[in-house]
């Protein structure tokens, strides 16, 4: 796992009226990667944006697309998601019957495979997989809505997950989602985190200024 970290705007809170300015500004911004909140209504309490969108987004940047699929039944669409034009497909383990069987689907696709722990869900539900993952995402909210406060209890939970990466000697990000501001992110770092998913703070802080936020979070 490389030491930069990279920041991964959440466009959850972005102004969706002007969805591909907002993109084509983040990219100008020094964004590292675009992540990007898939919701069903059935796995979360709430309706995102789905394929489409990200197909409309996708000639837009060349910036990373990191794609966190909050859906149930997971496999009936990473086909759907993966020719959308992401890069990076992150599933919860609670949304398949069969992990690994998920993780072969992504990969089948050429795409990197990333799995994310909610707050409450156990790091064993991935002991199996750590060696065939690109990215692990911990989330310090519960999934479903943008603006949330930052749940530091998860930082124990990233500390193990950095541990046992280290030992295993893999190349695994960990990325952070879920109220990151610039008091709690180098926090998250010093806990193991190398990618930072912010919304809010990014979109919203000092005034919108993109460019201002992300390096803030970079260098806080």
């Amino acid at each position: 796992m490389t030491s930069i970290v990279k920041i991964s705007p959440s466009i959850l809170s972005a102004n969706f009226s002007k969805l591909g300015e907002e993109v084509i500004s983040l990219e100008k911004a020094g964004a590292d990667y675009i992540h990007i909140d898939v919701m069903d209504g059935h796995f979360v309490p709430n309706i995102t944006i789905g394929r489409d969108v990200i197909k409309g987004l996708r000639p837009l940047t060349k910036k990373i697309f990191d794609v966190h699929l909050m859906i149930d039944k997971v496999d009936n669409f990473i086909k759907d998601f993966a020719s959308a034009g992401s890069d990076i497909i992150t599933f919860h383990p609670e949304a398949t019957d069969n992990m690994k069987k998920t993780i072969r689907l992504i990969k089948e696709h050429g795409k990197k495979v990333g799995v994310s722990l909610k707050p409450n869900s156990s790091i064993d539900l991935i002991k199996d997989c750590y060696e065939e993952l690109d990215l692990i995402l911990i989330m310090s909210v519960e999934p479903g809505f943008g603006g949330q406060k930052f749940m530091p209890e998860v930082l124990d939970k990233l500390k193990k997950i950095k541990k046992i990466i280290t030992e295993k000697k893999l190349n695994i990000d960990i990325e952070i989602d879920g109220g990151i501001n610039f008091e709690n992110c180098s926090l998250a770092k010093k806990a193991g985190a190398n990618i930072l998913v912010s919304g809010s703070t990014v979109f919203k802080e000092n005034s919108g200024n993109l460019k201002k936020n992300i390096g803030l979070l970079r260098s806080s």
